[in-house]
């Protein structure tokens, strides 16, 4: 018996073959498949590239400008600005400082503190201490922490504190006690400047002065008087535009505005008397029943800053501070 093995034969030598029926036809349908889709993708191409081409070129060109507004000459802007200090008038026949003060040395003392703060806040602190120290000689005599409690309320207590001591003794020993009726004398004095010179002067002596704080600086831009930033040269500007008969209840009554209607955030100008005459109206909101529930103080219905309003203020009286708790 021959144990050799076979030699294996030629057919058995080639390697089974694979079945591959499917992936033509598989192959194929891709194929036309691409072949339908190739035209569409060619156009969609040709869209973008034309999108952004005129993408490019719309970047490329200047931004059409809104046509300029003409200018107004100095006559016009002149004109303007006081017929708006008129209408003004007739809106606030009742303007007034909205500090409580009795005195020059009061109101010195008051206006020192309104900074960073309201004036009813003030109104709410300074019968208290008023009541402790009604004169400069009582106030330089303070102990600086028995100060620093007494104005507390109106915040920046530590700052302010330093400047009325600082003023106090001033107000003592180089004006005998008294306030000087002279903005070259005032602004001398520690933590008063030319605006709280001419809240002095315009309302315990008399003299005119515009007084420029945020609202009235705010507004003297708004109403095209002048683009300046520092208060100084905002000043300047008003004062050159107005007789300085005007400087004091003018700055009343911008003031007034500045705190009823034209606000800092949202103006209401759909409820603004003055808006025919307003180069920004606008800015605020217009519709008229929104702007109306802007209003505030005694145009909102609710209570003015002052404790002690005069005669012929139509709101009502600012509410009285709520007495310190008692220590438990």
């Amino acid at each position: 018996m021959n144990d050799t093995p076979e030699k294996p034969t030629a057919a058995e030598k080639a390697p089974a073959k694979r079945t591959t029926t499917k992936a033509p036809a598989k192959k194929t349908a891709a194929r036309k498949t691409a072949a339908k889709k190739a035209p569409a993708t060619k156009a969609a191409t040709k869209a973008v590239a034309k999108k952004t081409t005129a993408k490019a070129a719309a970047e490329k060109a200047p931004a059409k400008k809104a046509p300029a507004r003409k200018p107004e000459s100095r006559t016009a802007v002149v004109r303007r600005a006081r017929r708006i200090n008129r209408e003004l008038a007739e809106l606030y026949p009742y303007a007034h400082p909205e500090l409580d003060f009795t005195n020059s040395f009061e109101l010195l003392v008051a206006t020192v503190l309104s900074a960073q703060t309201t004036d009813m806040r003030v109104n709410q602190t300074t019968p208290r201490l008023f009541a402790v120290a009604p004169t400069p000689e009582d106030m330089a005599a303070l102990p600086p922490e028995e100060l620093e409690e007494l104005i507390r309320p109106t915040g920046f207590f530590r700052a302010k504190t330093k400047s009325l001591l600082g003023l106090s003794a001033a107000l003592r020993d180089r004006f005998g006690g008294e306030v000087p009726g002279r903005l070259e004398d005032l602004v001398t004095l520690p933590g008063v400047g030319r605006k709280t010179a001419n809240v002095v002067l315009g309302n315990a002596f008399g003299v005119p002065g515009i007084t420029v704080d945020t609202h009235f600086g705010r507004l003297a831009r708004r109403f095209g008087w002048t683009t300046q930033e520092d208060a100084d040269k905002v000043e300047a500007d008003v004062a050159a535009i107005f007789p300085k008969s005007e400087w004091t209840m003018l700055s009343h009554r911008v003031v007034f505005h500045g705190r009823r209607v034209c606000h800092s955030r949202k103006p209401a100008c759909g409820a603004c008397p003055i808006a025919p005459l307003c180069p920004s109206y606008g800015e605020g909101e217009t519709d008229p029943e929104k702007a109306r529930k802007l209003l505030k103080y005694e145009l909102g219905g609710q209570p003015g800053q002052r404790l002690k309003p005069p005669a012929d203020y139509p709101g009502q009286p600012a509410p009285p501070m709520a007495p310190p708790a008692a220590a438990s």
